[in-house]
């Protein structure tokens, strides 16, 4: 009887046990890449080849997140995510004691697929918990860790890698998983529609195409710039995996009485626009962490410490806004809160276009801030407004297609802002080369003052005029850097602007009304 009608737990303790997991696992997203050249020496690998140990994970990640909703429903979300946690706490102890590169890229894929689950069982548990008229405040502790782990990643992977050893990055997930695991085994109850489900026969075609789709997709993006995108045909090829795989997928789904992703949950307006916003939260998430430690380590001298402690001011600034937004859900209709978070990070992505070759770390952890400062703004009201008429039934799948969204957009965000910065510094080299002739009055200054200080070091003319030279056009390439790290973080202000601007027409939820009636649906 105590199984049916279980005493109920605080919703605040139960997610915080079940963050501590997904806290874990979303963590070890970003963790490693400080990591990669450690890796790389440790076990006798190239620097290219180390860079698998990230797309295995990401890969057999993105496989697992859409399936989720369909193996809670065969497992029972409870037993699904311990199975998940003790998963992802096995495989991280065995990438800590690989021998050889091959060995860890294995345990990677492996930890990517026990790890998948959790994120979405994570935030379907929150969203039971608590009752309707409180979700704002449940998705404010779901998004704490969701985008802090990202933002504190690569600090945390650069301290270790720098003090101690790149293998205590998997090691420290052991202790934590276990733990998580002994109390989510005796605090979470899952209530009736989250139960064990009758499952008839898998659908092993849907599962095959999602499987090559996603798959073939995440090494499309995460090769394609080091292998010069659709010139090469290793990428042409997976493309073409991806599209007509994805395809036949979405039309196989939508035939299905029992998919093993409910692709149908985007006929309800209220849940397919605020996945795309989701999509774009990973976006804006993941593309602006990737290029501010590139910039401040290319182009400033930073260490990975260093660089990874830039982004710590602006994920405890994020840490303090949650459940301030939290709050604001209940009194602000969703898509105006969201519009606003769209143009505060499109102004901190603006903001880049005044650092200089002079900035200091300071401006850069200002800057950092103001490009987080909306992220609260877009993560809380649009998971809030996506399960606001999710029935119970369809928690584990919503919130599977929730975290498929936002990680695409973080890999397609990553993708598309190096190509731009790439494509950028070409064109900026290209320009400024332009001004490097005689006729340039500021060229025959920088010139002149350039040798005549390498002259008084005892340095002949010509060599001196050489040198000079060879110092210019290093500064050039410096300053070409800069422009292109502006252009790409332009390129997501304007994105950002129109989305800001198309949130505005969104399906309009009401905060001041207790929505249970809704929820009934």
């Amino acid at each position: 009887m105590s199984e049916t009608v279980p005493k109920p737990v605080n919703p605040i303790l139960v997610s915080i046990v079940v963050s501590l997991a997904a806290f874990m696992e979303v963590l070890d997203t970003t963790i490693a890449n400080v990591a990669l050249s450690h890796i790389a020496g440790s076990l006798g690998a190239g620097s290219e080849e180390s860079t698998w140990v990230l797309t295995s994970y990401l890969v057999s990640n993105g496989i697992v997140l859409p399936l989720s909703g369909w193996l809670s429903g065969l497992m029972g979300r409870k037993r699904f995510f311990i199975f998940c946690i003790l998963g992802f706490t096995l495989t991280s102890f065995m990438c800590g004691i690989s021998t050889s590169l091959p060995m860890l890229i294995v345990f990677r894929l492996l930890q990517g697929l026990t790890g998948g689950g959790l994120q979405p069982a994570q935030q379907a548990i929150i969203k039971d918990s608590f009752p309707p008229e409180k979700l704002g405040m449940a998705f404010a502790i779901t998004g704490i860790t969701t985008v802090l782990a990202p933002i504190l990643g690569p600090t945390l992977g650069g301290y270790i890698t720098d003090n101690y050893s790149w293998r205590w990055i998997f090691f420290m997930n052991v202790p934590v998983g276990l733990i998580a695991a002994f109390l989510v085994r005796i605090l979470v109850q899952d209530p009736p529609s989250a139960q064990k489900q009758k499952v008839s026969s898998i659908d092993y075609i849907g599962l095959g195409l999602i499987a090559l789709g996603l798959g073939a997709l995440q090494i499309v993006l995460d090769k394609g710039q080091q292998e010069d995108w659709f010139d090469s045909s290793f990428i042409m090829l997976f493309a073409t995996i991806s599209a007509v795989a994805l395809i036949l997928a979405i039309y196989w789904l939508l035939q299905q009485k029992h998919p093993v992703v409910e692709l149908k949950l985007f006929k309800i307006p209220s849940f397919g626009m605020p996945c795309v916003m989701m999509f774009f939260v990973g976006f804006a998430l993941y593309g602006s962490t990737t290029l501010l430690p590139m910039m401040v380590q290319t182009n400033f001298g930073y260490d990975a410490t260093l660089s990874g402690l830039l982004l710590s001011p602006a994920g405890i600034v994020v840490l303090f806004m949650m459940p301030v937004v939290g709050r604001l859900v209940n009194i602000v209709p969703a898509k105006y809160l969201i519009s606003i978070g769209m143009l505060i990070n499109a102004l901190g992505m603006w903001a880049t276009g005044f650092i200089t070759p002079q900035t200091d770390y300071s401006t850069f952890v200002l800057v950092r801030i103001l490009q987080t400062l909306g992220l609260p703004f877009l993560f809380v009201p649009a998971s809030t407004l996506a399960f606001s008429k999710i029935p119970p039934e369809h928690s584990s799948n919503a919130s599977a297609i929730i975290s498929l969204m936002r990680n695409l957009g973080g890999s397609i965000g990553i993708a598309l802002v190096i190509n731009k910065l790439i494509h950028s510094q070409q064109i900026q080299q290209s320009y400024l080369v332009q001004h490097l002739t005689m006729a340039d009055a500021g060229f025959r200054s920088a010139l002149a003052t350039y040798t005549q200080t390498i002259m008084n070091l005892g340095v002949p003319l010509p060599l001196a005029s050489t040198e000079a030279m060879a110092k210019i056009y290093q500064e050039l390439l410096h300053q070409a850097s800069i422009l292109a790290y502006r252009d790409a973080y332009n390129f997501v202000a304007v994105l950002l602007v129109v989305l800001g601007i198309a949130a505005l027409f969104m399906p309009s939820n009401q905060p001041k009304k207790k929505s249970a009636p809704v929820a009934q649906h």
